[in-house]
């Protein structure tokens, strides 16, 4: 019941904040919206950050702070919603479970009175990783696990697993740190919560990865491309990546290639602006290959331009008029999962890959794109 209060409040929050304010007497409802006194106030952002312990959580604060959130660790859970309420500036909270009072239920319900409020804009991030490498973690670090002070770590692990299970249902980003090396979660919350290149929209991310390393959890879609022509078996394009011109060539010459990228561009089309009418901010599209190298790698990049160059509900179409300064494009972000750790040391730095700076805007064949972290 709960989390259906928790989608239903975000919905009609984003509607409200949506909502044209009504027009003064005498003047047309067209002028009154383009007025500085009808501008509704930007939402203050506030950032709750909670999950496993030892999956990243404190990391995630620290990388907020920096980006400028005013960051807050276990705050008595009385007293979070007056922290975050009162305040000024853009705000992240730490929540876990040795915080004072916690309560799962309570702290959806909080969850449920912030995304109500039309003043600040609430997104819960739940940090996550899976059993080995949490293990690993306690192992290395020789810490006890908050929830099995006397006993066994992978006591204490399931036990919060199953203590914080309705919180990460309700997450707007569930990040899975199992495998991801620092530099990619910092890129990664810079992508979603960087404050100077901050988006109204919705942020289209787009991933490639490998079945064989696992789905990635935070994807809305998944689509399987292993039914295209695979490079691996050309012992002269299976050292390459989907990056390269030869293999991006040899992936687009397959006869299915460009009837695939026209139907799943022509879904997005259709579901992406339903998307953003039930309030999402993020919709996360993965694509996946054997190996997470190749196909996967091409096609995501393809899609990543096309998606750069697609309308945005509201924004003018040939031949419509529309008001100045509407989005017409989707901002995405890209993101190859598998040659993060392969190619951060050869090519370059992470980054992202957005319709406002991709590299030329086209959507040739071998186009170079940076590889980036995940949210995920």
């Amino acid at each position: 019941m709960l989390l259906e209060l928790l989608h239903d409040g975000a919905r009609r929050c984003h509607r409200r904040q949506n909502a044209a304010p009504p027009a003064r007497a005498g003047m047309p409802a067209s002028l009154a919206v383009s007025t500085p006194e009808s501008q509704a106030p930007v939402p203050r952002r506030v950032v709750l950050v909670t999950g496993l312990s030892g999956a990243g959580r404190s990391s995630i604060l620290h990388v907020l702070e920096d980006l400028g959130y005013e960051a807050i660790d276990n705050p008595p859970l009385p007293l979070m919603e007056e922290l975050v309420t009162r305040g000024d500036r853009p705000i992240a909270v730490g929540i876990d479970t040795r915080s004072r009072g916690f309560a799962t239920a309570s702290v959806l319900q909080t969850l449920i009175r912030l995304r109500q409020n039309p003043a600040v804009r609430t997104e819960l991030v739940f940090a996550w990783a899976g059993e080995s490498a949490l293990l690993r973690r306690y192992t290395e670090t020789r810490r006890r696990h908050p929830m099995a002070p006397s006993g066994r770590v992978k006591d204490g692990i399931a036990a919060e697993s199953a203590l914080l299970a309705p919180l990460r249902e309700a997450a707007d980003l569930v990040l899975d740190t199992s495998a991801l090396p620092i530099p990619t979660l910092r890129a990664t919350i810079e992508q979603r919560f960087g404050l100077s290149a901050d988006h109204a929209g919705m942020t289209v991310s787009i991933m490639s990865f490998a079945y064989s390393k696992g789905l990635p959890p935070d994807a809305d879609l998944v689509f399987d491309v292993r039914f295209l022509r695979n490079p691996h078996y050309d012992p002269m394009l299976r050292p390459g990546t989907g990056l390269d011109a030869n293999v991006a060539a040899f992936i687009a010459a397959d006869p299915a290639f460009e009837p695939f990228l026209d139907k799943v561009t022509d879904l997005l089309t259709l579901l992406l602006p339903r998307f953003v009418q039930e309030g999402k901010k993020y919709a996360g599209i993965a694509i996946g290959c054997t190996g997470g190298r190749h196909r996967s790698v091409h096609v995501a990049h393809r899609l990543a331009a096309r998606l750069t160059g697609a309308p945005q509900p509201g924004a003018p179409q040939p031949g419509v008029t529309g008001n100045v300064g509407e989005q017409t494009s989707w901002h995405v972000t890209l993101n190859h999962r598998e040659l993060i750790t392969e190619l951060a040391g050869t090519r370059g730095t992470t980054g992202v890959w957005s319709g406002a700076g991709a590299p030329d805007g086209s959507e040739h064949a071998g186009a170079t794109a940076p590889v980036q972290a995940q949210e995920a």
